[in-house]
This record gives structure tokens, C-alpha cells and sequence, in this order.
């Protein structure tokens, strides 16, 4: 680690006042955005996130510092699946190539599968479409105890639907409401929600595009439809300007992860992960009475 920069959540929790400060109502939830990371809040635009930033660390500081931080996700998510009593929701966003399968694989490295569920959100079927545009994702909202992660989310339906014009703009321009709404719910019913948009640079995208060309290994991950969609980049950056600024609120902030250099998207997503279930404090519950009194007979 760097001079000075302790490995736990000692540095990062002083932040939450400054937080707090700026986004009435915040004060009481568990956030801690680990520091690199940027916090939507009125004013916000994405234009102005560096894709670059490393936080000031390097890659081999930063991938020893991830280390630590899984060991605390472990550790915590053990209480949380013991108490059973709340819920946490990681929601990832991003462009296409911009990391999510990568942060998924880094930062819940050894998390107990148990107590973990993630679910991709691809083109939805013919029966998600026969209902309210909420329902397949109310159906995945992970339950008391677990740690649930989408990988993409309820935020499609503002982000490909506008892009594509799959609906018209009244009706996904409501949304914002709706998906608020949402959250303002599945907060008050013991779910806490960190949701992360890891941002990249276009220079950055085609780069990661080329090297799935190039490496017979990653074929498979290489859609064609992606280069399709690189020339829609300015309309996805606006839409997810309008996400983010839109659905940044009290009950679910937006946290913006630079994600140019994966070594720092990883070690910040982690820290804050971590930072927030020890926020929330879960608790293993209390023992029956004269256990330790037990003896096991031979």
C-alpha cells in the first residue's frame, strides 16, 4: 500500500459526512464510495469523470489492496448470510466491453456461492414482455441474506431502449420515475443497493475490441453487433448521462467508476463493497442458550 493509505475502511469512512452534506437525506445509509470513485449529485456530468484516473496507486499496490478487501467481502457476507434478516444488490452498468463480467470474477473471488447470485439481463423473452417492463428484474432482487448482483438491469429499458427507439420517448422518459420508485422500495424493505457504472474511453473500447479480434481465445465474447453499436457511442454516453443524473438519489446513489485500468476498477468496486456491508454491520445471531454447556458423546 501507499505511504499512509491504511488497507481497510479506515480512510474511506470519513467521506460519508462530506456526502452526506451534499446530497440531503443520504445521512443514515450505508454508503461508503471508496476514494477514485465519483458520486453522482446534482450537477454531475459525466464528460468530466477521467476514465484514467488510478486513484494514485499502481498495479501491484492495487491488486495486494484487493486482496485485503475480498478477505473483508468474505468475512461480511458469512454475517450477512447468518443474520438473514437485509439484502445487498450490486448493480453494474456499462458500455459494451466496459468490465462487468471482469469486476464480477475480481471482486467476489472466494465470496461462499451460497449466498451470492448474479444474474445477466439479455434481450428479454417473450413472456418478460408480456409484462410491466420492473418484472423480470423484481423476480431476481436478491432475498434476506444474499448478496445479489445484475450484471446489466432494470436500467436497460433507459439506456438500448432509448438508444435503439425500441419505445417511444414518452414512455421510457417516465421511467426514471418508475425505476426510482422501484428502488425506493426495495430499499425500504431491508435491501441495500450499490449501483456502479464503470466508465471507459472510446479510445479504450476499441482497443478491447481489437485485442477479442485478435485472440482466438476471446472469439467468443467478440459479437459483431458490438461495432454496430460503437458507432451509437455518443447516444449511449447521453443516455447514460440521463440515467445517472435522473436515478442518483437518497435511497440508491450512483457511484461512477473510472475503468480504463481494470487493477483500479477491481480494488475500488471491492473496497466499496466492502465498506458498505461493514456499514450495514451485519450480525451472526445469538447462540441457543447452554450450547456451551454441550458435550458431544463419543
Amino acid at each position: 500500500m501507499a505511504a499512509g493509505r491504511p488497507p481497510s475502511s479506515a480512510l474511506w469512512a470519513g467521506a460519508a459526512p462530506a456526502l452526506e452534506a451534499r446530497v440531503p437525506g443520504m445521512s443514515g445509509l450505508p454508503v461508503r464510495a471508496a476514494a477514485g470513485i465519483v458520486t453522482v449529485t446534482p450537477g454531475f456530468r459525466l464528460a468530466d469523470v477521467d476514465p484514467d484516473a488510478d486513484g494514485g496507486f499502481d498495479k501491484a499496490e492495487a491488486k495486494a489492496a484487493l486482496d485485503v478487501e475480498r478477505a473483508r467481502i468474505q468475512a461480511l457476507q458469512e454475517r450477512l448470510y447468518a443474520e438473514r434478516r437485509r439484502s445487498l444488490l450490486v448493480v453494474l452498468q456499462a458500455i459494451d466491453t466496459g468490465g462487468k463480467d471482469g469486476t464480477i470474477r475480481a471482486v467476489l473471488q472466494g465470496v461462499n456461492p451460497q449466498g451470492c447470485a448474479v444474474t445477466s439481463f439479455k434481450v428479454p423473452s417473450a413472456e418478460e414482455l408480456d409484462h410491466d417492463f420492473l418484472w423480470r428484474y423484481h423476480a431476481k432482487v436478491p432475498g434476506r441474506g444474499m448478496i445479489g448482483v445484475f450484471n446489466r438491469s432494470h436500467y436497460e429499458d433507459v439506456l438500448v431502449v432509448r438508444v435503439k427507439g425500441l419505445v417511444p420517448e414518452e414512455v421510457w422518459r417516465a421511467r426514471y420515475d418508475r425505476i426510482n420508485d422501484f428502488e425506493r422500495l426495495l430499499t425500504a424493505s431491508g435491501t441495500t443497493i450499490l449501483k456502479f457504472f464503470l466508465h471507459i474511453s472510446k479510445a479504450e473500447q476499441k482497443a478491447r475490441l481489437e485485442a477479442r479480434i485478435e485472440d482466438p481465445e476471446k472469439h467468443w465474447k467478440f459479437d459483431p453487433a458490438d461495432l454496430v453499436e460503437r458507432k451509437s457511442w455518443d447516444a449511449y454516453q447521453a443516455a447514460f448521462g440521463d440515467a445517472l443524473t435522473q436515478c442518483s438519489t437518497p435511497d440508491a446513489p450512483w457511484h461512477v467508476v473510472p475503468a480504463n485500468r481494470k487493477w483500479f476498477r477491481n480494488l475500488v468496486v471491492a473496497r466499496t463493497v466492502a465498506d458498505t456491508l461493514e456499514a450495514m454491520d451485519p450480525r451472526y445471531p445469538e447462540a441457543a442458550k447452554g450450547i456451551t454447556d454441550l458435550k458431544v458423546p463419543d
